[in-house]
């Protein structure tokens, strides 16, 4: 196949002054883009001396740069390595180090933590008076891309877990898993080249990264980058540059609900609202279905792509809840603890196979990765189908409470707190108990000074069988949360002293 920058040297060619991404600071053509590429690769491999394999390691909020040297990776057969940059300097040195990242560039919006990263080769983008560091050349024009022949499992892509319930794991994705995870993305939301993109996950990420930001760029569409998410902006940035699709998690839909403009806020331009990377509340869904703006829910991981089940915009209104069907090129199975298969509407865990899939865990031990069992992804997820091939979501294995030998789905007793007005924000964890083995306990930010742990308590009431109501409620400031909202499994369990 030809690398990955093939898709950007053609559309330069067919629509070479057609906006391909805008930011805060420009915007750059298909054109431009494309010699960016070209220019950043040059240097990478001229300037850096880098060789086929080694990581390149980006420190920094969203930027049109990163795009530009994932593709700038693809053409020199290069491996591009986005950073968290919420993580604390200890944790960002593990990553580096997990990865044998060659080279560190780290961008002016994180310079200061950069500045504290013990690493060999770090260089920096910007003008950051004083540092010593070497620069990533400013973007001066007249490079040319021409996209190279090369195999499809070339890896291009190594992306480390949010790591909610342990360490972060880097997941190394080919260049051909990049494009078959954009097919799906583009079946899923009937993108075209007419679509606008707006990008507030952090790219750091696949979920930024994959379900819409590079598929796009695939399509030939426009993609305005924005450096990371605050609502009232992105309220603005709907509303002003009128994007056509956007992905947004719970905690961000329920962020721009909560701003005064929303019920009077111009949404017409939205044909369609991902979401996922978490179970999600049917609260979000209807803040954005009551503006007449459809929800498709995907459901996919680090490992997987993300793009894997996903419901398209035709079943939005009529499936909510769910999170769809099996890609157009993902192979999906539900299997019981001893690996078979489950009939429909009984729950199993999730296994994913398809060509969108990661090749496996990198292996700093060994400098390659290592491959899954059998070809299959086993997600961890637990998950029903019903008759008619749709997927809902149950919860993570992980999450699973056992008391008293019943299985307790967290996520089952999660959607009733989060259709309660007493809270804010609530999750379950689990709590060792002599009798039972475990029972389930709300972690919970309550709404009102006045809200007690009886009031939470009697929610469900009634609603779910005895053995699997909460026994006890912990109220909080906050509940602990990744970069992409979900629950930090493991701090939880510490409010727990466990």
């Amino acid at each position: 196949m030809r690398d990955l920058a093939g898709w950007i040297e053609r559309h330069a060619i067919f629509t070479p002054d057609k906006i391909a991404i805008e930011h805060a600071g420009g915007a750059l053509s298909y054109r431009a883009l494309a010699g960016r590429i070209a220019q950043l690769a040059e240097w990478l491999t001229t300037v850096q001396g880098l060789s086929r394999g080694s990581r390149v390691a980006w420190l920094g909020l969203n930027a049109p740069d990163l795009i530009a040297l994932l593709f700038a990776c693809a053409h020199t057969e290069l491996i591009c390595v986005p950073l968290n940059w919420r993580l604390t300097t200890a944790e960002l040195e593990d990553v580096l180090r997990d990865a044998g990242a060659s080279l560190l560039i780290v961008d002016a919006s994180c310079h200061a933590a950069g500045s504290a990263l013990d690493h060999p080769r770090r260089v920096v983008t910007g003008s950051a008076d004083g540092d010593r560091d070497g620069r990533v050349p400013p973007d001066r024009g007249g490079y040319t891309l021409n996209a190279r022949q090369i195999a499809a499992d070339t890896p291009v892509l190594l992306v480390y877990t949010s790591g909610t319930t342990g360490s972060p794991k880097g997941a190394l994705m080919s260049q051909g898993a990049v494009l078959f995870n954009a097919l799906n993305a583009v079946h899923m939301h009937d993108m075209t080249a007419a679509d606008r993109v707006l990008t507030v996950l952090p790219m750091f990420h696949v979920g930024g990264l994959n379900i819409q930001t590079i598929p796009a760029l695939y399509c030939g569409a426009s993609v305005y980058v924005a450096a990371r998410f605050e609502a009232a902006p992105t309220l603005h940035l709907i509303e002003t540059w009128r994007p056509t699709l956007t992905t947004l998690v719970p905690a961000m839909i329920s962020a721009l609900a909560a701003q005064p403009i929303w019920p009077r806020a111009d949404l017409t331009a939205l044909r369609a609202v991902a979401t996922g990377s978490t179970d999600v509340p049917l609260a979000s869904i209807a803040a954005l279905h009551e503006r007449k703006v459809p929800v498709i829910q995907i459901y996919g991981s680090t490992e997987t792509g993300p793009v894997t089940i996903y419901q398209r915009r035709q079943e939005a209104y009529t499936t909510a809840g769910a999170i769809g069907r099996a890609g157009l090129h993902s192979d999906v199975r539900l299997v019981d603890a001893e690996g078979r298969d489950v009939a429909d509407d009984v729950p199993g865990q999730i296994l994913v196979r398809g060509p969108h899939v990661a090749s496996g865990y990198w292996s700093a031990a060994i400098e390659r990765v290592v491959p899954w069992a059998d070809g299959w992804f086993a997600s961890g997820d637990v998950a029903v189908r019903d008759v008619s091939g749709l997927y809902w979501f149950k919860d993570r294995i992980k999450h699973v409470i056992i008391s008293g030998g019943e299985n307790i789905y967290p996520a089952e007793l999660e959607r009733i707190l989060g259709s309660s007005a007493l809270v804010h924000e609530a999750a379950i964890a689990a709590r060792a108990d002599l009798r039972w083995g475990q029972v389930p306990v709300v972690v919970a930010v309550k709404s009102r000074p006045e809200v007690s742990a009886g009031d939470i308590l009697a929610l469900f009431e009634g609603r779910l069988a005895r053995y699997k109501q909460p026994r006890a409620v912990i109220f909080v400031d906050a509940l602990p949360r990744t970069a992409l909202g979900k629950v930090e499994t493991a701090r939880l369990h510490e409010l727990l002293g466990q």
